[in-house]
């Protein structure tokens, strides 16, 4: 399991400043991605346990109002695992700030049921495609992408989408 990058101050992806890390592997490989060099698998950082405190260190400040998990894939079966390790253990220390993740995956048909859905708040999930792409989209790239309120989507047994 592999990371991409780290950065401590991100204003771009959710809302407030946040720490995001970028998973590293995608095999989507959606036209135009923004992130294309996330897609090898072999490329980008070992992913482990210090990964994982560097993160919740840089979560510490008060002014991060969360983390955010991105990619290349952060559900690819081959990053699962350091998702879910990473957002279990994020949410153990920081109980009152969020988890925001985008996936390529769609939540209703692969990720409802996957333990790190328990952690995450907010997933934008679905492929980005190029022919939907529309820049006044908050949060999301194309159209077709959703963002959805995990928790009240867990709890209501159906897609509740986040309109904060």
């Amino acid at each position: 399991m592999r990371y991409n990058l780290i950065r401590s101050m991100d204003i771009a992806d959710g809302p407030g400043i946040r720490v995001s890390i970028f998973m590293q592997g995608c095999e989507f490989h959606c036209k135009n991605c923004f992130n294309p060099e996330t897609w090898d698998f072999e490329k980008g950082n070992e992913f482990d346990s210090a990964t994982i405190d560097t993160v919740l260190d840089l979560c510490k400040e008060k002014e991060i109002k969360g983390l955010s998990i991105l990619g290349g894939e952060p559900m690819h079966p081959r990053n699962v695992e350091a998702t879910t390790k990473l957002a279990k253990a994020f949410k153990e220390k920081y109980p009152e700030k969020n988890i925001w993740m985008w996936s390529g995956f769609e939540f209703d048909k692969a990720l409802k049921d996957k333990e790190a859905m328990k952690y995450v708040d907010v997933l934008v999930d679905g492929r980005y495609v190029d022919e939907l792409h529309n820049p006044k989209l908050k949060w999301k790239g194309s159209s077709n992408q959703r963002v959805i309120d995990v928790q009240k989507s867990l709890n209501e047994g159906q897609i509740v989408l986040y309109d904060k």
